[in-house]
């Protein structure tokens, strides 16, 4: 997403915390890389609306703390797919 940062900014900021999203599903949503989400949502957003920035990083708290739960999950599930057999006989 191109255009003006500040706009961009309060755009993300409102997505992530609206849908308790991710940096990377953020980023995903608004065609941009994650740093530039983290930047928009953990410096510009700061000084443009103090009050959004304090719930974006609540919900970005909290995926921090749940990351290692996801990607435990995620695992699992990748090995489970494995080890179903293949229809093709193999």
């Amino acid at each position: 997403m191109k255009g003006d940062p500040e706009q961009r900014a309060i755009l993300l900021g409102e997505y992530i915390a609206q849908n308790g999203a991710t940096v990377r599903a953020a980023a995903c949503a608004f065609g941009c890389s994650k740093s530039t989400v983290h930047k928009d949502v953990s410096s510009r957003l700061k000084s443009l609306s103090p009050a959004l920035f304090a719930q974006v990083k609540a919900v970005l708290e909290r995926n921090k703390a749940e990351r290692h739960l996801r990607g435990g999950r995620a695992t699992k599930e990748k090995y489970q797919r494995e080890s179903q057999p293949r229809r093709d006989g193999h």
